[in-house]
C-alpha cells in the first residue's frame, strides 16, 4: 500500500477529489492532509472524509526534524494540491521523483512565484492566449520548474473571463490529477 500526504493551502477541492478517487483503492491510500493555513477549508474536507490533518508553519517545513521524520516514516508520495510555499530541498531529497504538483497553466508559461489561481488566468487573458490548461509535474527546488509528467489543453474562447477559465481548469484538474497520480505511483504509462 502506497501512502500519500496531500499539501494544500486553500479550499481543498482537489484534495477532496484525490481522497475520494483513492477511497476504495487497495494499492494507494491518502493518509494525511497537511496545511500551512489554519483557516483553510481543506481542514473541514479532511475531517468530513475522516483523513487526519496537520497544520504546520515555515519552521516545521524548513527546519523541524520531527516534521521531516513524520513525512519519511508515514508517507511514500507527497502531492501538492494548491500549496503555495516553495518546497524545501531537505524534503525533496527524501522523496526523489515522489513529490507531484499541479499547476493551472501550460508550463513553462505562467509559472513561478506568485503565479497561482486567478493570477494565472488573468495573465492568460491579458496576453490573448488561444489555449491554456494544466501541467502536472515533479517538484524540484524552484517554483514550477520540475520535470513535466502530463499536460492537457483547453481552448480559450473570445467570451472567456478569468472566472470561466478557472472553471475549465478545475474540470481538467478533477478529471486528470488523480489518474496521473495513480499512474505515476503504479508506474503505468499514462
Amino acid at each position: 500500500m502506497k501512502r500519500i500526504a496531500i499539501f494544500a493551502s486553500g479550499s481543498g477541492s482537489n484534495a477532496e477529489n484525490i481522497i475520494r478517487f483513492f477511497s476504495d483503492s487497495a494499492e494507494i491510500k491518502v493518509v494525511s492532509v497537511l496545511t500551512n493555513n489554519p483557516n483553510a477549508k481543506v481542514i473541514e474536507r479532511a475531517k468530513k472524509l475522516n483523513i487526519s490533518f496537520k497544520i504546520f508553519n515555515k519552521f516545521d517545513l524548513n527546519e523541524s526534524e520531527e516534521f521531516l521524520s513524520f513525512l519519511v516514516d508515514e508517507v511514500d508520495y507527497v502531492i501538492l494540491a494548491g500549496f503555495l510555499w516553495l518546497f524545501p530541498k531537505r524534503i525533496i531529497e527524501k522523496f526523489p521523483q515522489r513529490i507531484i504538483n499541479i499547476h493551472p497553466a501550460l508550463l513553462p508559461k505562467y509559472g513561478g512565484k506568485g503565479m497561482f489561481g486567478m493570477n494565472v488566468h488573468r495573465a492568460v487573458i491579458d496576453n490573448q492566449e488561444k489555449e491554456t490548461g494544466i501541467t502536472i509535474h515533479y517538484v524540484n527546488e524552484n517554483y514550477d520548474e520540475g520535470a513535466i509528467i502530463f499536460q492537457e489543453k483547453v481552448p480559450i474562447e473570445l467570451n472567456d473571463t478569468p472566472d470561466s477559465i478557472a472553471d475549465k481548469i478545475h474540470q481538467l484538474e478533477y478529471k486528470y490529477f488523480p489518474k496521473v497520480i495513480e499512474s505515476v505511483i503504479l508506474k503505468d504509462e499514462f
